[in-house]
């Protein structure tokens, strides 16, 4: 029979993990306040509907699509946590997908969505 993590420690990954998720979709909130919802004219600054210099455009431009991104990885993580979520009310949270041995509890602090202990993950990593 597989190991399982005790349900006590369970219970307190998933406020752990919940935390993350209520985190980071606050900071969605904030980038998207930030950049999405603000017009080209906002977000430079300028008081007319124009921007003079393309350096300046293209800054805007770098500037929103980096928070783009981070919208982007931040919404993959929030992926990662629904499915480690779903792992605890199926009893696989905590277990190496590989070796199928626990996996470390400052790992899974560290990292809540792995899937793998540190030796498969290295393993991996390496390939």
């Amino acid at each position: 029979m597989k190991k399982k993590m005790p349900k006590t420690e369970l219970t307190a990954f998933k406020k752990l993990i919940l935390k993350k998720k209520e985190d980071i979709i606050e900071h969605i909130k904030d980038i998207s306040e930030e950049t999405v919802k603000k017009s080209q004219k906002d977000a430079s600054g300028d008081i007319s509907s124009y921007t003079y210099h393309m350096a300046d455009v293209a800054t805007d431009n770098y500037d929103r699509e980096f928070s783009m991104g981070r919208v982007s990885d931040d919404r993959e993580f929030l992926y990662e946590l629904e499915d480690a979520l779903k792992r605890i009310e199926d009893g696989s949270f905590g277990i190496c997908e590989e070796c199928e041995s626990l996996i470390s509890k400052t790992r899974l602090k560290a990292v809540p969505s792995a899937r793998l202990c540190i030796k498969c993950q290295e393993k991996k990593d390496k390939k």
